[in-house]
């Protein structure tokens, strides 16, 4: 007598997968398996949980992965959403199958250990680990998550996917923290030189202006709002502008008013004409009229030219150069900027209006006047080094 089957499994490119109601519950997943009888091993065990579960109330054992999914499908509209996608993917290989009551610090520590450890490209190059930030960037998505588990997602029973949420250990970031590197004049000089054209006015105008990599790279024409009275512009970002990833949104949540010194208005003005839509377009507009806008300052580009500069400091200085310098960032350009406006003794309130870390509505909270006194103060530092480097680059570029 032939053995009787189960029903409710089917074969896809070679793999035996379900499709079965089950107490007027549909399950369709696959089992993993191509073999047959395995496959009905694991099906009659999905049956047997699903009775006890609608018999006895006996709670699912939810998976990290079950958890991360939800919580890319409910936030999907969340303006990181696209970054804590990165961080789920990397942590799925080590915490995916786990149980939710199994994600601790045990089960985290492979992840956090390969996320610290230098490894060696393929030309032999020792690359190094991410930063103590970078890894607890990722275990604050596992607390937020494990904390949705247990306060507010609920069963059919109304019970938490979780009962306690334990205590993930995050890594000590002080120590290990990349100081700001504000960059001298003679730094600046260097490193500018060594940039490709498109770059070297990005950076002229971010480090005059203290606006964020992404305000820079993605600033547009129509956010210039010209000041009659003063004879200038300023450029009003919106609240919601997108930066890297759509949605993504100004840092503080509020418009940024972008005040210009006389440096930064001069790289505007010799941006004009290039393009109708974007202030830095890349390369050459295509057959529509429209160009491309640069995605980020920090690219190949930048990495070589400050190894360059670094050589050129060691050369003009008979020293190595700096360490902060030798990896100098484009967000330390917003430092030197801000750096320089101290010095140059401009009051904590103007800084941060001109650093962005206020409301800068200028329809609301400036005036004509409040604005000429603003762009005075970015003027302070516009030429403060007597032998003006940033102006003579500035020329060099105009030529």
């Amino acid at each position: 007598m032939a053995r009787k089957t189960i029903s409710g499994l089917y074969k896809r490119n070679g793999t035996w997968h379900i499709d079965k109601v089950f107490r007027g519950q549909r399950i369709q997943e696959s089992t993993g398996s191509s073999d047959r009888k395995e496959a009905e091993q694991y099906l009659i065990h999905k049956l047997e949980k699903l009775r006890e579960q609608k018999i006895y109330g006996v709670r699912t054992i939810r998976t990290w992965r079950e958890a991360a999914t939800r919580y890319l499908t409910e936030y999907k509209d969340q303006p990181s959403i696209g970054l804590t996608a990165i961080y789920l993917e990397q942590l799925d290989p080590y915490i995916g199958d786990q149980p939710l009551t199994h994600v601790d610090d045990e089960t985290l520590a492979p992840y956090i250990r390969d996320r610290l450890k230098s490894t060696r490209t393929r030309d032999g190059k020792l690359k190094p680990g991410v930063s103590h930030r970078t890894v607890n960037i990722a275990l604050e998505r596992v607390i937020r998550i494990l904390n949705l588990c247990a306060r507010k997602w609920r069963d059919e029973q109304k019970r938490p996917w979780l009962d306690v949420v334990p205590m993930i250990t995050k890594l000590e970031e002080k120590k290990t923290r990349r100081m700001p590197y504000p960059m001298s004049w003679e730094e600046q000089s260097i490193l500018f030189a060594e940039l490709p054209d498109h770059l070297r006015r990005m950076a002229l105008y971010k480090v005059n202006s203290g606006s964020r990599e992404q305000e820079v790279v993605k600033l547009r024409w129509d956010w210039e709002i010209p000041i009659p009275e003063l004879n200038t512009s300023v450029f009003l970002i919106p609240a919601d502008f997108g930066g890297r990833h759509e949605s993504s949104g100004v840092k503080n949540g509020d418009e940024r008013l972008v005040v210009l010194n006389n440096v930064a208005k001069s790289v505007i003005e010799g941006q004009r004409g290039l393009d109708p839509v974007w202030v830095f377009p890349y390369g050459q507009p295509d057959r529509n009229g429209k160009a491309t806008p640069v995605h980020r300052m920090n690219d190949s580009a930048w990495k070589k030219a400050r190894v360059r500069a670094a050589k050129k400091f060691q050369e003009r200085f008979m020293r190595p150069a700096p360490p902060g310098f030798a990896s100098i960032r484009v967000h330390d350009l917003k430092h030197t900027f801000g750096r320089r406006l101290r010095a140059s003794g401009v009051t904590e309130e103007d800084r941060k209006a001109l650093l962005g870390h206020k409301n800068g509505s200028i329809t609301s909270h400036y005036s004509a006047a409040e604005l000429g006194k603003l762009i005075d103060e970015a003027n302070r530092i516009s030429a403060t080094d007597s032998r003006g480097p940033a102006l003579t680059i500035l020329r060099r570029m105009a030529g």
